[in-house]
């Protein structure tokens, strides 16, 4: 973006109560002139304070025309002739020069929320994913100068920000190192901060921070994601269950030959094995076998 021409400085402004009680007492005094050469009889007089008291009245309400009620969390940008002279932020009555155009800027913190967007992730897989951005006017010159309308602005560099962020991520990551959107959220919704401050800058806004309200697969890809997904959970539960039962098993075959309860051979201690493994590992209840012999028969 290109650098700033203009910054925000603050108005010469002076408090409103003294400025509106000047111009009161102008439009009283304009009035009884012209209520004195009413009541005067002699044109002379009248000729002196017709024109006079008009002129009074004039002046007042031209003075009065640089009043300002300015709230708190709005500001005034002020502009002589064309030229930025600075901007109002003390809140209450201020009064400017009346030659000069106030805009209003309001400097509260807003909410921009985004469409649902649909893009391609990092491996070209379409996923829609919304975002909202917490922002404010920071500089007043530069919201209303630096750019033509600062609100389509900030609305534009969002949505630019977010897709650009979508095709830099994958939805879910292969690797397990790697960042995904759908599995780091908040170093990636981070990341959104800072590329889109950098964005709307030079428009003199500051973003307080973002979050992804919606994030998923596209429609036509939803079914198959859900299918991969949920066998890679059948898989994760599968090598716990599997690392569990080898265990098992170890405790199991230690815990024998400590007690000397039974003394197996080899090939018995791998039938066992693959025995207890079988029971541990299937996922349907084992059906027994009694064996009434020998372990050999």
């Amino acid at each position: 973006m290109p650098a700033p021409r203009v910054a925000e400085v603050a108005a010469h402004s002076i408090s409103g109560g003294l400025a509106l009680l000047l111009g009161l007492v102008g439009l009283v005094v304009g009035i009884a002139l012209l209520v004195v050469a009413a009541a005067s009889s002699g044109d002379a007089v009248k000729g002196a304070l017709i024109p006079v008291g008009i002129a009074v009245i004039v002046a007042a309400f031209f003075a009065m025309r640089g009043l300002n009620m300015v709230a708190p969390g709005e500001a005034r940008v002020v502009q002589l002739f064309g030229r930025y002279r600075g901007t109002i932020r003390t809140d209450g009555l201020r009064w400017v020069n009346p030659l000069t155009t106030r805009r209003r800027v309001s400097t509260r913190v807003r909410n921009h929320e985004t469409p649902v967007l649909k893009v391609n992730d990092a491996y070209g897989n379409p996923i829609e994913l919304a975002a909202v951005v917490v922002w404010k006017v920071r500089d007043t010159a530069q919201a209303t100068f630096e750019v033509d309308d600062f609100l389509e602005f900030v609305s534009t560099q969002t949505e630019a920000a977010v897709r650009h962020i979508a095709i830099e991520y994958p939805y879910d990551a292969h690797d397990e190192n790697g960042l995904s959107l759908r599995g780091n959220a908040e170093e990636i919704t981070q990341r959104l901060v800072t590329e889109l401050s950098a964005r709307v800058r030079a428009a003199g806004v500051e973003i307080v921070e973002s979050r992804f309200t919606h994030l998923a697969y596209a429609p036509e890809i939803a079914s198959a994601m859900l299918q991969r997904q949920q066998a890679g959970a059948v898989v994760a539960a599968r090598r716990e269950i599997v690392d569990g039962a080898v265990g098992m098993v170890e405790a199991a075959l230690r815990r024998l030959r400590q007690e000397d309860i039974v003394d197996l051979d080899e090939e018995r201690q791998a039938a066992m094995v693959s025995n207890l493994l079988v029971v541990l590992c299937g996922d349907r209840a084992a059906q027994p076998v009694v064996n009434t012999g020998t372990l050999y028969q």
